[in-house]
Parts: C-alpha cells; sequence; structure tokens
C-alpha cells in the first residue's frame, strides 16, 4: 500500500494551509519533512499533486480529486481514535477544554456545573494554561478549546471575542480606599502593592497603565497569579490589581472590588482550531460561556447604580 494513513494527513494538513511551512506547523514537524513525505507520495503514486510556482504550491485537479476522498476517510480514522480513547471511561461524551488561570477561580467554574447539570454524562477535562502555551494545546489537539482573558493572535487559529473587562483594584475590608467605588491609580499607587511581574503579560498591562498615567509605582510583592493576590490582599498584605473576572461572582471573603478610573481594558476570547469542526458540546460550551459573560457583565452594571 503506497498512500498510508500518514501520508494521508500530511497531503491533507499542505491541502487545508496552502504550504509545507504551515502544514509542519499544523502537524508539529518540521518543513523538510513534510516536503519529503509529498515528494515521496507523487514518486510512489506517479501522480503529479502539486504545481510549484514561486515557492507556492497549487494543487493539481487529480489533487483536489484525492482530497475528497482523503477527508471523509481522515474524518473517520479521527472519531475511531476519539471512541477509543473513550473506551476506559465509557463516557457519553468527551469535551477537553484550557483556559487562562485567573478565569478558572470564579469564572469558568459555574460554566462548567452548568454544562453538567444539562448533560450529567458529559466527562470534562480542564486546566489552565499560560497565554504562550494555548496555541500548542490547540492545534495540538490536545484540548478543543480554550478561553483567554488577553488577546491571542495566531494564523492557525480562530480567535472569536465574546466579552470584555477590565482590571480592578482589591483591597482588605475596612482599608482607607474601602467604599470609594472608584480609585485612579495614583490613590492605589500610595500603598504597599501587590502586584503582576512584568515578565508576564498582565504585569506588562498594569505597568503600561501606570506609565501612560504619569504615576510612580513600586511593588511590595510581586505574584503571577490572581489566586496569590487576593490571598495576600486578603491576609492584609497590601492592595492589588487583577482581571475582574478572578474577583467576580462570589469573590473572595474580606476582599473588596473597586472600579480604577483608568480603565485598563480586557477581551476574553474563545480559541479553536481553524483546521477542526466543533463538536456538539463544544459549541454548548460556547453557548453557556456566553451566558455567563452576559450574567456577570449585568451584575456589574448593578453594582456601579
Amino acid at each position: 500500500m503506497s498512500f498510508k494513513l500518514r501520508h494521508m494527513e500530511v497531503f491533507r494538513a499542505v491541502m487545508l494551509t496552502g504550504s509545507t511551512n504551515a502544514a509542519a506547523q499544523l502537524l508539529f514537524v518540521s518543513q523538510p519533512a513534510v516536503s519529503r513525505q509529498i515528494a515521496y507520495m507523487e514518486q510512489s503514486l506517479n501522480l503529479r499533486l502539486f504545481l510549484r510556482e514561486k515557492g507556492k504550491l497549487i494543487p493539481t485537479a487529480e489533487a483536489h480529486l484525492l482530497f475528497r476522498e482523503v477527508g471523509s476517510l481522515y474524518e473517520q480514522a479521527v472519531q475511531v481514535d476519539e471512541f477509543a480513547r473513550s473506551l476506559a471511561s465509557r463516557p457519553r461524551g468527551l469535551l477537553s477544554v484550557c483556559s487562562s488561570p485567573s478565569l478558572a477561580l470564579n469564572f469558568i467554574p459555574p460554566v462548567i456545573a452548568a454544562l453538567r447539570e444539562a448533560w450529567p454524562d458529559v466527562r470534562l477535562k480542564f486546566r489552565t494554561v499560560l497565554l504562550s502555551d494555548m496555541p500548542h494545546e490547540v492545534l495540538g489537539r490536545k484540548v478543543e478549546l480554550a478561553v483567554s482573558v488577553l488577546p491571542l493572535d495566531h494564523p492557525n487559529l480562530l480567535i472569536e471575542s465574546f466579552a470584555t473587562g477590565s482590571m480592578v483594584c482589591i483591597v482588605p475590608r475596612g482599608h482607607a480606599l474601602s467604599g470609594r467605588g472608584v480609585v485612579s491609580l495614583a490613590d492605589i499607587a500610595a500603598y504597599p502593592l501587590v502586584l503582576y511581574s512584568r515578565r508576564i503579560p498582565f504585569g506588562q498591562l498594569v505597568a503600561g497603565a501606570f506609565q501612560r498615567a504619569g504615576v510612580e509605582w513600586e511593588a511590595a510583592v510581586d505574584i503571577e497569579r490572581a489566586e496569590n493576590a487576593c490571598a495576600l490582599v486578603q491576609a492584609g498584605v497590601g492592595i492589588a490589581i487583577v482581571d475582574e473576572f478572578s474577583v467576580g461572582g462570589q469573590g473572595w471573603h474580606g476582599v473588596e472590588v473597586l472600579r480604577i478610573r483608568e480603565e485598563i481594558s480586557l477581551t476574553l476570547s474563545i480559541v479553536r482550531s481553524r483546521f477542526e469542526p466543533s463538536s456538539r458540546l463544544a459549541l454548548e460550551f460556547i453557548r453557556l460561556l456566553r451566558l455567563q459573560a452576559a450574567g456577570m457583565a449585568m451584575l456589574g452594571v448593578e453594582s456601579r447604580t
């Protein structure tokens, strides 16, 4: 058999992406490896699949005909693979999701609860990942979708914004700023600060806001995760700036949330592969994400009136 399943996978990736370089990124292999596979296929099948014009691959009519056959067979193979992996636990359905760490504190859990309540036989795999790791998680098919709290850009990903938010200030109840409702960055900088490290995107976002406002500041404690900031504020170490989704919902006992006058905006996004159709479970999860975002937005409006 000259045309094996691995050859089909490589051929399909080149047809979908239009180049050996993009196909290599999709398959997590080197570009020369993809080129060798294409050359081998054409030689063993005695069939010209692509025309080379100025470094681009132009599919032949035969390639388009072959792609139709490969597409249906490849999808069946994927379904068999997923079925085999699920036999151990025999779930009715399996959905793998990852998110930014701060969204796992208060935003994602109610969504998972709602999905499980509607479909109790569904099995979920959920974990948090850093923004830089999300493309690998999705394109490597480790998860079907990801939920990001900061902007993400990748040519092989579908990125759909579905909610906006802001960074907020959190203080211990009884603090001098408590009850203010809205505070400025200058107000915040006057107290010991628990802030994200400048090495990570959240830290860069906050540092940029202070710089634009012309406010000098110095962190008393550098952190990398929202739950660390909340715990330290709860213990009275200082005050912090975190994203509003990490302290939404039930929030943290003894911690008060204040709006910041100088808006530090956030955009939540759903991240999916450009090359894989979304399952029914994924689409339902996305619907529930939108409902959760709308509910939190409504609570935010009510809290400001």
